[in-house]
C-alpha cells in the first residue's frame, strides 16, 4: 500500500510504494504515452482527455482531462498540467516541471521526481512533488492523490 507524507517545511508531498515487477516495467510504465493513458486514468469523477509524453531530456508533456461533474480543487474542474522532462535515465530516474491549472498561481511550475530503486519484492517507488509551499490546496490535494497514482501504477506494472 502506498503512503504519502508532506515535508517538514510544507514544500514537498513524498510518496512512496513497493511493486512487484522490475525497475524497467515500472519505468515504461511512466514514460510511455500510451501506457500512461492506460493507467494515469482518472475515474469516472475525473476521466483523462489527454496524455502527452516525449520520453526524452528536454521533452514536452501535457496532460488533461475532461469536465468532471464532483471533483474541484481551487474552483477548477477541467484539469490540465503540462512541463518539460527535467532529467531522464531509464529505469532509475525521471524528473519534470509541472504546470497545472488547478494551482492558486497557475503560472507557478513545481517538479514532480520520480526514483526507482530495485527491491527485493521489484521495484520500491518514491515521488517527490516539490515547490509546494504556497499551494496550501493543491498540497493537500497532492497528499492523498499522490496515494491514489502510485496505487494504479502499481496494479497496472503488477498485472503485465
Amino acid at each position: 500500500m502506498a503512503t504519502a507524507r508532506v515535508s517538514t517545511d510544507l514544500d514537498a508531498v513524498v510518496a512512496e510504494v513497493e511493486i512487484a515487477a522490475p525497475p524497467e516495467r515500472v519505468f515504461k510504465a511512466l514514460s510511455s504515452p500510451s501506457e500512461l493513458k492506460a493507467w494515469f486514468k482518472g475515474d469516472e469523477s475525473c476521466p483523462v482527455k489527454a496524455w502527452e509524453f516525449e520520453a526524452r531530456r528536454g521533452g514536452k508533456y501535457k496532460y488533461e482531462t475532461e469536465r468532471s461533474a464532483t471533483l474541484s480543487v481551487n474552483g477548477v474542474n477541467q484539469f490540465e498540467c503540462h512541463g518539460e522532462v527535467l532529467e531522464f535515465d531509464p529505469p532509475r530516474l525521471l524528473v519534470y516541471s509541472w504546470v497545472a491549472n488547478w494551482h492558486a498561481d497557475k503560472q507557478r511550475g513545481t517538479v514532480v521526481r520520480w526514483e526507482l530503486t530495485p527491491s527485493g519484492a521489484g521495484t520500491k517507488v518514491k515521488v517527490t512533488h516539490s515547490g509546494l509551499a504556497a499551494e496550501k490546496v493543491a498540497r493537500e490535494d497532492y497528499s492523498r492523490g499522490w496515494v491514489g497514482v502510485l496505487g494504479k501504477l502499481k496494479a497496472f506494472a503488477e498485472a503485465k
